[in-house]
Parts: C-alpha cells; structure tokens; sequence
C-alpha cells in the first residue's frame, strides 16, 4: 500500500491542482487583480520585495546542501538595521504563485513530474526523495513558487519606480522544460514573458544580466530563439552546468577564472557591459547578481572580495540609470553564511549612492 501510494498518490494531487486551476483561472479576473495590485505598488516607498516564506526548512534536510536556506531573512534584518527598509508595511509581500501561472512558464509535463521526490532530488541536489510528494510541495515547493512569484512581483514594481530588487529568486538554471542546480521554477523567464505580455507597449527589448559564477542555462534554453532578448553571462566556464549549446544563446560570453582578481573582474564587465547597453539600448534589465563569485565561495571556484561585489552591483545600476532603464535585481547563488552581509552593504550603497529612498 505504501508503495501504490507513493506513486499514486503525486498523480491525484497533480490532477486536482491542475483541474481547480483550469476551472477557476479566467484572464479578465487576473487582469483586473494585476491592475490591483499595480496600484497598491505604486504607493510603496521601498521597492523591495520579501516574504518570509522564502527561508526553507525542510526537517533539516535543507542543511545537506551548502546553499544557506535562511539568507534571505538574515538579509531582511540586516536592511532593517541599516534603515534601508524603515517600514516594512512599506514593502511588497507576494502571495503564493498560482498553478495557471506556473503553467504559463513550464510544460505540464515538468510540473507533473515535480511531484516526485526523486526528480526533485536530482534538481536540488539533497536527497529528499524518501519524503511524500504532498511535504516536499509544502517545505520546499510553496517557497520557490512564493520567491518566483516575488520576482514577477518585482518586474512590475521595477517598471513602476524604475528598479526594485527581490530578496530571493534568480533561479537561473531552470528553464521551461527543467531545473538543476537548486533551481526548480524558471522565475527570471516568466517574469520576462509575463513583462512583455501584460506590458508589450513598454517592455519590447529585455536585457538579462547575469553575473552569477553559474551560467545561467535555464534562461538561455527559453530565450534560445528570441532576438528581442540580450543574454550577457560573465560566469565561471569551468564549473555547472558545463551547457554548451546553451552558450549560443550568449550575446556576451564573459568567461572569469579562479585566477581573476576584483580589478581584472570589474575590467572585464566595464570593458563590455556599458556598451552593450548604450547599443542594445533594452525597455528592461534583469540583473542576477548572484554573490557566489565570492572569496572562499564552496561551489564557485573565484575570488572576487566583498568590495569587489559592492562596485559590481554599483556598476549595473549605473549603466541602467544612466540611461533610464528599468533595472530588477534578483539574488541567485551564494553559499556563505556571509552572503547576507554582502548583500545587503550593497543594496545600502546602491541606496546611497544614487539617492533611491
């Protein structure tokens, strides 16, 4: 009987989620709470988007991986503290991401197949697959559906205010089809797609940014064939996921080595960001800045110091004002119990240096 149910199981749940969303998801409704929740957000000080669901505890499983699974509240706190947030009514709170949404960015097939533990085994790399569908769906799927929600949350505040950052996110190695890399929904192509179709007349050219120490494969599948979006991946090519027909999708192939400093690093992306953005000249940037391109960094393999990130940072929210471009930030990779620190020196002197709050 366990056995049946394991495997019987994940299917009536799978059919059930899918026929409430068929039956209760209707366009004219999501239009009218998208235009909802436009308007609260115009009335946010801070465009930052948190919610606490994003942290993962999933019966201490979570700790088999190096990936620290409460950054994002360690992150949370730090800004409260250094009064970048000051109010946190004043900030976006996403809810949980709706199956009809989920489906419009990957394949029923996928998200069926989701309902296995030993498939999620393989994408998020810790060995879960003796847990029911139904505890992996609570502990680890609801927090990267809530954090993937966040960021299409934050494509639109970013189109409102001019930049916002979501303190989760950029799980830049799933695509339409599948997840890798503790990457289980493709949050960067869905927010992309959900841009550029509910907001065509402003969003046409998307620009991603993607300076994580992974390449980021997963949006370079989705956007394979699509000349309205500009890849820029500046990544370690000597680690996963070692995608090589992905790389075609790679406008701007920057490749950093263990042996890069902070000066050769930075040299690299002022050499050819800038330009690539003064001549692309995107409606969008969505810049994944993931931080495990740090010193010491487990999974990485480079050596770029904290300040090093800092001026990274500055540099693309500079190159994006520069030319009043709407620019989204999303965390992806890092796996320090420093990384929170990191981040959020850096969010205050993007804050600072350019006078945002």
């Amino acid at each position: 009987m366990g056995v049946i149910g394991y495997f019987v199981f994940p299917v009536l749940l799978e059919v059930g989620i899918n026929l409430y969303s068929t039956l209760f998801f209707k366009q004219v409704q999501y239009l009218k709470e998208l235009q909802k929740k436009e308007s609260k957000m115009n009335k946010l000080k801070y465009p930052i988007v948190y919610h606490p669901g994003y942290n993962l505890k999933c019966f201490g499983f979570e700790k088999l991986h190096p990936f620290d699974s409460q950054k994002y509240a360690k992150l949370y706190d730090l800004l409260l503290k250094k009064k970048v947030i000051i109010d946190e009514s004043n900030i976006h709170k996403p809810s949980n991401i709706s199956r009809a949404l989920l489906a419009t960015g990957h394949s029923r097939t996928y998200l069926f197949r989701l309902c296995y533990s030993i498939i999620l085994t393989r994408i998020v790399e810790i060995p879960i697959c003796i847990l029911p569908a139904a505890i992996i769906r609570w502990r680890l799927l609801e927090p990267m559906g809530l954090a993937t929600q966040g960021t299409i949350d934050a494509g639109l505040l970013a189109l409102l205010k001019g930049w916002a950052i979501n303190l989760s996110g950029g799980y830049h190695n799933a695509s339409f089809h599948d997840g890798g890399g503790f990457c289980v929904y493709a949050d960067i192509s869905m927010c992309i797609n959900h841009l550029k179709r509910y907001h065509g007349e402003k969003v046409k050219k998307v620009m991603i940014i993607d300076l994580d120490a992974h390449q980021g494969n997963g949006h370079e599948r989705d956007f394979m064939q699509d000349p309205d979006v500009l890849i820029i991946d500046a990544y370690n090519p000597n680690i996963f996921p070692y995608d090589f027909p992905a790389r075609k999708a790679i406008t701007v192939d920057i490749p950093v080595y263990a042996t890069d400093n902070d000066e050769r690093y930075l040299s690299k992306l002022e050499t050819h960001i800038p330009p690539v953005v003064e001549s692309f000249l995107p409606d969008f940037i969505l810049y994944n800045a993931g931080t495990d391109i740090l010193d010491g960094d487990p999974l990485g393999g480079l050596h770029i110091s904290d300040k090093g990130i800092i001026k990274r940072d500055e540099l693309i929210f500079e190159v994006a004002f520069k030319h009043k471009i709407p620019v989204l930030m999303v965390l992806s990779g890092g796996y320090q119990s420093t990384n929170a620190e990191v981040i959020a020196d850096s969010v205050d002197n993007i804050v600072k240096k350019f006078n945002l709050l």
